[in-house]
């Protein structure tokens, strides 16, 4: 590392570790509130708390924001791109490579229908692609870059480390990674919660850090003590996905969604 990041890794630490999130936001919450989502999305806010995780991660109006994947649910989408709308961009870095094509194709078109049916809100969305974000992107030119419950499919394709680098290319140096995921168990390896969906936390932060990040903050909103991570159909037996269909339903219900951890990793150093 050179001398200049040795001496600006603590100080850049620091400030993330003890900045407060941001006092409530009036124009979020215009947009958290708005009629443009979905009944069953605002639905998952209690699970999701965005409000706080998007203070958490440091998000403002006039930033540069990268989503990878929002998948047909829009979940963030919704929120994500009308509010960076008028001050910001917002980009949405959609499906591309082998990773089950039928779903990219899915989230292309629930994307791109509704940029084409609400361009009032939605038109000044930028379209990229994940992997191949440096081949539209600026490098240095991202604020805050978010992956929602995506790690678990590019640690089984075997190209997660790819992933990685490629966000530390677009993110400027003290640019945001956001990070959640499902939670698994300390005291199993990785290789043995795969099939289930979940991951192991230091495993994840040792391999985001490898390739030029810090780890600055934790967060626990989306913790949930009541996950017991022993599902017949893993993660997905529980809500939203719910794959066991009626089965236990009202159990896995009762649970609700997976305990997951929230990491916020800065952009310091070149990868190695």
């Amino acid at each position: 590392m050179r001398p200049v990041l040795r001496i600006l890794l603590p100080l850049v630490a620091a400030l993330h570790m003890t900045a407060a999130p941001a006092a409530g936001d009036a124009d979020l919450q215009q947009w958290m509130d708005g009629p443009q989502r979905s009944e069953r999305n605002r639905q998952r806010d209690q699970a999701r708390k965005p409000a706080e995780t998007l203070a958490f991660f440091g998000l403002k109006a006039d930033q540069t924001v990268v989503e990878i994947w929002p998948s047909v649910g829009v979940w963030w989408f919704e929120i994500l791109a009308p509010y960076l709308r008028d001050k910001g961009r917002y980009i949405a870095a959609l499906h591309a490579g082998a990773h089950n094509p039928a779903a990219g194709r899915a989230e292309h078109e629930v994307v791109e229908g509704l940029i084409a049916k609400a361009p009032a809100l939605y038109g000044k969305v930028a379209i990229a692609h994940s992997p191949g974000l440096a081949e539209t992107l600026r490098p240095e030119s991202v604020d805050l870059l978010l992956t929602f419950s995506n790690l678990h499919n590019w640690i089984v394709d075997g190209n997660v480390e790819e992933h990685i680098r490629e966000f530390h290319t677009v993110l400027k140096p003290g640019g945001v990674l956001g990070v959640i995921d499902h939670r698994g168990r300390s005291d199993l390896s990785q290789a043995a919660q795969l099939k289930s969906g979940y991951l192991r936390e230091d495993e994840v932060v040792a391999l985001i850090e490898k390739v030029g990040f810090k780890l600055v903050a934790r967060g626990e909103m989306a913790a949930n003590p009541r996950d017991t991570r022993d599902y017949p159909e893993g993660v997905w037996t529980l809500p939203p996905s719910l794959r066991m269909k009626e089965v236990d339903r009202e159990k896995y219900l009762a649970i609700g969604e997976s305990d997951k951890f929230t990491l916020k990793f800065v952009r310091i150093a070149a990868p190695r």
